[in-house]
């Protein structure tokens, strides 16, 4: 009896992704920039893989309770601690054309001043996380302190 076997000669992906927040104009910047409800603003970063990249997402939400991630390696400086009473969230995700291994946002955001009842959304101190994911998978998550204010 003769045996064969087939190798498969692709290598396996199990590199994380990551995320550039130093490049040029990169925005926002932790614990520095302020975004303004009611104007536009454009995510600036950049990400990389050795491979493909697949997709990013973005989760924004209040920071009055001074609650930390894993991901926040830097103290912001934050301001009283308050209880919610209309906190802004936005949970989102965006497709990366297919083939990039590197990739630099362009998206204009704006967050709206105020909920469908025309209540303003609370100022003060939020989280803007960001992950991104790989093709295979592997994902990599960073998380930043930014205040939300109205002008």
């Amino acid at each position: 009896m003769i045996l064969f076997s087939c190798e498969d000669d692709k290598e396996i992906d199990t590199q994380k992704p990551e995320i550039d927040t130093t490049i040029p104009n990169a925005f926002p910047a932790n614990c520095t920039d302020t975004i303004y409800f009611g104007e536009p603003f454009t995510l600036n970063l950049k990400f990389t893989d050795n491979v493909e990249l697949g997709s990013f997402s973005l989760d924004i939400h209040h920071n009055f309770d001074h609650h930390s991630h894993s991901t926040e390696f830097v103290e912001c400086h934050l301001n009283a601690k308050k209880i919610p009473v209309n906190p802004y969230v936005l949970i989102e995700t965006h497709d990366i054309p297919t083939g990039q291994s590197e990739y630099v946002t362009n998206l204009p955001i704006t967050i709206p001043t105020s909920n469908d009842e025309g209540q303003l959304f609370d100022k003060g101190d939020y989280h803007f996380d960001i992950r991104i994911t790989d093709k295979e998978g592997w994902s990599t998550h960073f998380g930043m302190g930014i205040k939300m204010m109205h002008r």
